[in-house]
């Protein structure tokens, strides 16, 4: 079970709540444009669906490898510097993006969008703990998660709906503009926690011996396998099997980011309910269970677009909902002190998932079609649920 220690006390009220979840929000809107614009890169780049996936692993790679210097960055400086720091660095990776003239220079900018995007995590998280109410953890957790999710929904509507109408690399401009004007209003509106004092990465050795926490990092390794797969390929899927085209596939997209912040919002008020990390153990196992059975029903059939709307959101609901409660049961785990390094972790773990299953995916979209694609993702989800079990019965 955390516990609190001064140095991350802060102003603990639902408005400093409020503008982590926007901070959290803005930035998620910089990193999932290039979720949103797969269709367009494709076309842009005449890219199989093998390269979107390495596109997409090449930001999450600058995502992760940056994750243990960010995590030690927050515990040592506090999380305010460096989540102004890392929006502003957001806002300009993102224009990168959109300018890169070949496939290489692509790769690149999307490697420094991921590691810009690594401040997110251990940062808000710590601003969490130190922010909500007492015994309102989950709850604020899943709001701050929400951030994520309307991000990139956000994300979704704008890239596509500007490139309806114009050049789609406006939308990533008009992204990286609300970004840049969010970090100058951030300052004013969050007043931070104090830091140690020093910058040192974490030292793993107690987070190893937690064999609750093991488990639950082990279990984040195959949830973002599923989320950052779905992520990727919703879009080609309902342009090339659905055959309803880019723009409704970022609508769906977009469905699943709404339903996945209900998920998140109800997922920590019940975890709040049942208590602890068990309680919240307790909850994203039946998420990921639920999108088990609705990937696998994916790839059952070729399905209407109606049938698919109703699929995916059930899979925001589901999967996209699950990682609130995922870090609210990771911050009752470890100590307050430890929560940027802890986070650091466990984003790691999601993803490495995210690193390896879209490149196989798109493999296997391209050698047997979209059915063993979604096969795959059901036993990813089938296997977190394994593993949060494992943790609920450990805590």
């Amino acid at each position: 079970m955390a516990t609190e220690s001064q140095s991350v006390t802060g102003s603990r009220s639902w408005r400093s709540v409020a503008a982590v979840a926007g901070w959290q929000t803005t930035a998620s809107l910089c990193y999932y444009t290039i979720f949103a614009a797969t269709g367009f890169l494709r076309d842009a780049f005449s890219l199989s669906e093998s390269l979107v996936g390495v596109f997409l692993t090449a930001a999450l790679l600058g995502y992760t490898l940056l994750l243990f210097p960010s995590g030690a960055a927050v515990d040592g400086l506090g999380e305010k510097r460096l989540m102004t720091v890392g929006l502003v660095a957001l806002a300009v990776a993102t224009v990168g993006v959109s300018l890169a003239p070949t496939f290489g220079a692509l790769l690149v900018a999307g490697a420094l969008l991921g590691g810009a995007y690594s401040t997110a995590m251990p940062s808000s998280n710590r601003a969490v703990v130190a922010s909500a109410p007492p015994g309102r953890q989950g709850l604020a957790m899943g709001l701050k998660q929400v951030g994520v999710t309307a991000g990139s929904g956000a994300a979704s509507l704008l890239v596509t709906g500007v490139a309806a109408v114009a050049a789609w690399q406006i939308g990533f401009w008009v992204v990286a503009v609300l970004a840049g004007g969010y970090a100058v209003g951030f300052l004013a509106l969050y007043d931070g926690s104090r830091g140690s004092g020093e910058f040192s990465l974490p030292d793993l050795s107690g987070l190893r011996a937690n064999r609750a926490y093991v488990l639950l990092v082990a279990s984040g390794l195959f949830i973002g396998a599923s989320i950052f797969s779905m992520l990727g390929y919703t879009v080609l899927y309902v342009d090339d099997v659905v055959g309803a085209g880019a723009t409704a596939g970022g609508v769906v997209l977009a469905v699943t980011q709404v339903t996945g912040s209900v998920g998140r919002i109800g997922a920590g008020n019940l975890a709040d309910r049942l208590g602890g990390a068990t309680g919240a153990a307790t909850v994203a196992l039946g998420q990921t269970a639920l999108a088990a059975v609705l990937f696998a029903a994916i790839a059952s059939r070729a399905w209407s677009l109606p049938a698919a709307v109703l699929l995916f959101a059930g899979l925001g609901v589901s999967i996209h909902g699950s990682t609130g409660v995922f870090y609210s049961c990771l911050s009752e785990l470890v100590a307050a002190d430890d929560i940027g390094g802890a986070t650091a972790g466990g984003q790691t773990a999601i993803n490495v998932g995210g690193l390896l299953a879209p490149p196989l995916f798109g493999l296997l979209v391209e050698t047997n079609g979209y059915g063993l694609g979604w096969a795959l993702l059901a036993a990813t989800t089938l296997a977190a649920a394994g593993l949060l079990l494992a943790v609920r019965l450990r805590t």
